[in-house]
């Protein structure tokens, strides 16, 4: 028992010196949160005065009393790694975020738990202090009391970035080119109304929001136009939106389209766009921006980059009034493994854009070099820089991450710039491909700071910066394929989807050689197959297997709008006769170079004329009749199929049954042996008896001119002769009158 009784007091003694702990959980730098959603001017000089907004919030269970903000200023940063670090939730420290800054601070009072207040806090920008040029952390701290610790402390810290460098760049400017990108999900297929002006069908009227004022297309377009940046455009999008601004059909839930709505605001943003870009460089992606990741390591060499980068020059030509660059490429993140890049450069890109965490510097490179660098084969690796492309990704719709996102691209690039500013040096931004609205209005900002030019030089023309020249130590090895990142690798497309893209266009193509108008099918599909191949559909493989079963399904129907009319069984009763077999051409227009083929099973029985050529106007049919020639009777089975120049099938093929019921020529050779045998036959009687009478004359006439006595009174046979007597007629014939004793011949 006593042992018992010191257990329980050690126990009791342990929990009463644990359990404050456990409920303090009103102490400590964590307990408010703060968000600092704004702070202008973004660079700030030494004559300015920096605002900084933002909220608090009492996130423990303690009530806050006494509270109030207040500035405080670290120390230089000195690398790149350790501007990546700031924002970061960390505990307060003395040390690193330095003393509250006096006189610039703002009573919060008390703070109930879960409840937010505003701040504002404006101070001077000569009253921080900053001897040197360079980073600063710039630290936001809310101070106060709680019920159980009651003394002033930190119970909140948020950090942001200050690049200071109020007189301009001490050595050379570094020069910064941004790219600004104009893409879009797929929107249009290749189905088409039923018309001649092959209305356009939409799955949604999804782009017209995006289109609309403050949509993301809408917004990226207003904020570029006043930018120094190089557009880089999809040719797709401009071919959509182009086709909004006419009529064009909405698919609805329950099958039956309805007209779309986006015709004025495509015709906004169009014209909106060529204002912006006018005398600016345009870099055209191959139309659809075609995934070449996924093209160098699943899809093989379909040929349709070339094609792809023609049309895109077209596309952007014909729009926007501009000459577009079509010399680059750009591959999702700029992720380049040596398949890549030699797809990527195959249709005529020498250039191709990655990143420097992709192509790679040298281990223990001071600084980032100029982006530009020759990889071989004449092609050039416009190597962007990964810190400065990224800081943007993420979701930028709460303002205190926007904020941050501005500061930490300012403070990259002034850190760029202070790690060898005597050299002279080109970078490269290559953001996401599809920003967001609040991503690209942080972009906007972040280019806005720039535009003092007081380290940077803005750049809008990536062809300029594709011929900087070259820093002799920059890295040019082109990372193996075992280096291409996984997550990426999981997102292409299947080699299955390829398959199917290259079964598509072989249809196509042998569909296309019996129209009498190509283009009004060949230009939809070929547009679609590019779209199947798009960038767009990484991450929504049941949307990209979807999309390609609507483009084969609708060429499918149109192919079947080209067939033959089933046929009943045909009778032939004759040796040789015609057969009638219809062709139907649906379609708005005509079919030529088509040819229908009739095939006997039993040729031996029935020979069918093997083909005939089929020419038909659109929305018609035409019978087309076959000779035949029977040799038996029965039935026959006949196949009929519709088959292109280069022997391609068109739609199904077809049978019938011809019952043959006709005399064959052995039949009929049967019947002439017959009928000659009866004529030889009854020919041998007539002979028999004409040989009979002939003989029977003959033996009469010696009796009646015999030699017995002429007073005889007896016919020599015993019996008296009697005038009349056909006996008595000698045959001869002479019609002469007898002597006494002489037959008369009657």
């Amino acid at each position: 028992m006593p042992l018992l009784a010191v257990l329980l007091v050690l126990l009791g003694a342990t929990e009463l010196t644990t359990a404050p702990t456990a409920r303090a959980d009103g102490s400590g730098s964590r307990t408010v949160a703060i968000s600092i959603d704004s702070l202008t001017p973004v660079a700030p000089t030494q004559s300015d005065k920096i605002t900084i907004s933002g909220t608090v919030t009492n996130k423990g269970r303690s009530t806050v009393s006494a509270g109030h903000i207040g500035l405080r200023v670290g120390g230089l940063l000195s690398t790149r790694s350790e501007i990546d670090d700031i924002g970061d939730r960390t505990p307060f420290s003395s040390g690193g975020d330095g003393p509250e800054l006096n006189g610039h601070t703002q009573k919060i009072g008390k703070l109930q738990p879960g409840i937010s207040r505003e701040f504002t806090l404006t101070v001077p920008a000569k009253d921080l202090n900053l001897d040197r040029d360079g980073v600063y952390p710039l630290g936001v701290s809310f101070s106060g009391q709680t019920s159980d610790q009651q003394y002033e402390r930190v119970l909140g810290i948020r950090r942001t970035l200050l690049p200071w460098q109020p007189s301009g760049a001490e050595g050379k400017k570094t020069k910064v080119t941004f790219l600004w990108p104009l893409i879009s999900n797929t929107h249009l297929t290749a189905r088409t109304e039923s018309d001649q002006q092959q209305t356009p069908i939409f799955p949604n009227d999804d782009l017209a929001a995006e289109l609309a004022p403050g949509g993301r297309l809408q917004q990226l377009v207003a904020l570029g136009k006043d930018l120094h940046v190089t557009w880089v455009i999809d040719p797709d999008l401009l071919a959509t939106v182009e086709a909004m601004t006419k009529s064009y059909q909405v698919a609805g839930p329950s099958g039956k389209n309805v007209p779309g709505r986006g015709q004025a605001v495509a015709k906004q943003w169009l014209s909106q766009l060529q204002t912006a870009v006018d005398g600016k460089e345009v870099v055209a992606l191959p139309f659809g921006d075609p995934d070449i990741a996924s093209l160098a390591h699943r899809g093989g060499d379909l040929g349709h980059l070339q094609s792809a980068t023609e049309l895109a020059a077209m596309t952007v030509d014909t729009i926007l009034q501009v000459k577009p660059r079509t010399d680059f490429a750009w591959p999702i993140d700029g992720a380049i493994d040596r398949s890549v890049v030699d797809v990527g450069t195959s249709a005529g890109a020498h250039n191709i854009i990655t990143r420097s965490d992709s192509l790679r510097e040298p281990d223990g490179s001071p600084y980032a070099p100029t982006a530009a660098r020759q990889i071989g084969g004449g092609n050039t690796a416009i190597v962007a820089d990964a810190r400065l492309s990224t800081a943007f990704e993420g979701d930028m719709t709460r303002a205190g991450d926007a904020s941050l996102a501005v500061q930490r691209f300012l403070a990259q690039s002034l850190m760029i710039n202070k790690q060898a500013p005597e050299n002279e040096r080109s970078i490269v931004v290559a953001p996401q491909r599809m920003p967001t609205t609040s991503q690209a209005q942080a972009m906007a900002t972040a280019l806005g700071g720039l535009s003092a030019g007081r380290w940077t030089q803005p750049l809008d023309r990536l062809s300029d910066a594709a011929k900087a020249k070259p820093d002799p130590a920059a890295g040019r090895r082109i990372p193996g394929p075992g280096s291409y990142p996984d997550a990426l690798r999981a997102q292409e497309l299947p080699t299955e989807a390829f398959t199917e893209i290259q079964k598509t266009q072989q249809g196509l193509s042998s569909f296309k050689t019996i129209l009498t108008s190509p283009d009004r099918v060949v230009i939809p599909f070929g547009s679609a197959i590019m779209r199947e191949m798009s960038t767009s559909w990484r991450g929504d493989p049941a949307g990209a297997a979807d999309f390609r079963a609507a483009v084969q399904s609708y060429l499918a129907t149109l192919q079947d709008q080209v067939k033959l009319v089933e046929k009943s069984d045909a009778t032939l009763s004759g040796r040789s006769a015609t057969i009638p077999v219809t062709v139907k051409n649906g379609l708005l227009q005509g079919i030529d170079h088509l040819y229908l083929q009739l095939e006997s099973t039993q040729p031996n029985r029935l020979k069918v004329t093997d083909k005939q050529p089929v020419k038909i106007d659109g929305g018609h049919s035409q019978s087309v009749k076959f000779e035949t020639r029977a040799y038996a009777n029965g039935p026959v089975k006949v196949h009929a199929r519709l088959y292109t120049a280069d022997g391609q099938q068109v739609g199904k093929e077809m049978d019938f049954i011809v019952h043959v019921t006709s005399i064959t020529p052995m039949v009929l050779l049967v019947i002439a042996g017959g009928v000659l045998l009866l004529v030889l036959a009854g020919l041998r009687i007539y002979l028999k008896r004409k040989r009979s009478g002939s003989h029977d004359g003959a033996g009469d006439g010696p009796e009646a001119g015999g030699e017995g006595p002429s007073d005889g009174g007896d016919n020599g046979g015993g019996e008296p002769e009697r005038p009349g007597d056909p006996a008595a007629d000698t045959g001869t014939g002479s019609g002469t009158p007898s002597r006494p004793g002489e037959k008369v011949e009657r």
